[in-house]
């Protein structure tokens, strides 16, 4: 069946060829689906019949928000550490334990459940692709089913043993980091399409990053970095010298890891609920977009750091935090998440292109930042299905 979506008061096409400027905007504009893809994109007036219509009675068309990074494998509580974040504690990557235990303890029916929870959350929120990583189990079994899990789910799945050296191994990382390059990494690479590490003080360091990054690549997976989120280091650099498909946090950068980013592949995937919730210094996107770097906005949703499923929230943050424009901010979410993901099919509403569509219940994408908070999801379309 085919479905005519007319009367769109606005349309982000994110293809300038279709519209104006970078998100390539249409006013009283129509777009067809046929099954699962996007058939024909054009103004209202123009549009060739289909099966069936609906009317977007003069409200924003988008397409599907991209989330290229996403922790939702796991179990368990931190509301205790990030009461007291609030009152004053700072914060560390040594509060990822408190979830590893917990998460070693859940079922694998209790850790799909929380990932389908969070998933349907999401999509309420007009997020139609989500990546996630493991990297709550820190064992070769609990890191295996982790990415069985998600793999359930999502294609976009991430290997993330190297997420902090486990327990087991705190004396010995040099061990943890075989283990992970190892036997872990044969169990779960099947699984994966990605390879991640968080490189940063109190994780792995650059020489441990590069080892797992390398070995992961050996396997087929496309290396992603956690990069310069808590001070400034090696990650930036390494993600850019490997060519990695995103270095993520970005926060502490210098001009040569700006210069880096811009003349590479390699995305620079901003997280600010991050930021928002650990009261940290928020990364400058201004200072990337003007160099010219691709920036992707996504949530980092996780349970110690930024336990939020909403993209539109962290546009509200980028526009309001992070000096971005609302344009910048929709492309970002949506676009730059799918270049993030290195995914041609989302992230636009193009012919050909997937029909993950996000109808909001105002007359432009700006009331995303504009109206911050508010509910904003008229309806969703997922590969062509009528989601919401």
């Amino acid at each position: 069946m085919s479905l005519l979506i007319t009367n769109i008061g606005s349309l982000v096409t994110n293809d300038p060829a279709l519209g104006e400027g970078p998100l390539g905007l249409l006013a009283d504009a129509a777009v067809v689906v046929d099954g699962e893809r996007i058939a024909w994109v054009g103004p209202a007036a123009a549009a060739p019949a289909a099966d069936e219509r609906y009317d977007a009675a003069g409200r924003a068309l988008l397409p599907g928000f991209v989330d290229s990074h996403a922790h939702l494998v796991f179990a368990g509580d931190r509301t205790a550490e990030f009461n007291a974040r609030m009152s004053g504690q700072a914060y560390t990557a040594g509060g990822i334990r408190t979830t590893v235990a917990a998460t070693r303890a859940a079922t694998d029916a209790e850790l799909d459940a929380n990932v389908t929870r969070f998933l349907a959350e999401a999509l309420r929120q007009g997020t139609t692709t989500v990546e996630c990583k493991s990297g709550y189990g820190l064992t070769v079994a609990d890191e295996a089913r982790a990415l069985r899990i998600a793999a359930a789910h999502t294609p976009e799945t991430t290997y993330l043993g190297a997420h902090v050296v486990a327990p087991e191994f705190a004396d010995d990382p040099a061990g943890y980091v075989d283990l992970v390059t190892g036997e872990m990494l044969d169990a779960c690479a099947p699984h994966a399409r990605w390879v991640d590490v968080f490189c940063e003080r109190g994780a792995f360091d650059g020489d441990q990053a590069r080892a797992v990054l390398t070995a992961g690549a050996k396997r087929g997976l496309t290396p992603r970095v956690h990069a310069n989120q808590l001070s400034y280091g090696p990650g930036v650099q390494l993600a850019v010298e490997l060519g990695a498909a995103s270095a993520d946090h970005c926060t502490h950068l210098t001009d040569e890891d700006v210069a880096a980013l811009a003349g590479s592949g390699t995305v620079a995937t901003l997280l600010p609920g991050a930021e928002f919730s650990t009261r940290a210094a928020y990364p400058n996107a201004r200072r990337l977009l003007d160099a010219g770097a691709t920036v992707a906005l996504s949530t980092d949703c996780n349970p110690g750091s930024s336990f939020t499923t909403s993209m539109a929230f962290c546009v509200a943050v980028a526009v309001r935090e992070m000096a971005m424009t609302p344009d910048e901010a929709v492309h970002a979410a949506t676009e730059g998440g799918a270049r993030a993901l290195r995914r041609t099919d989302v992230g636009r509403v193009t012919p050909g292109g997937r029909a993950d569509l996000l109808l909001l219940d105002a007359p432009s994408h700006v009331h995303l930042a504009y109206r911050p908070g508010v509910p904003l999801t008229a309806a969703v379309w997922r590969a062509g299905v009528r989601a919401l």
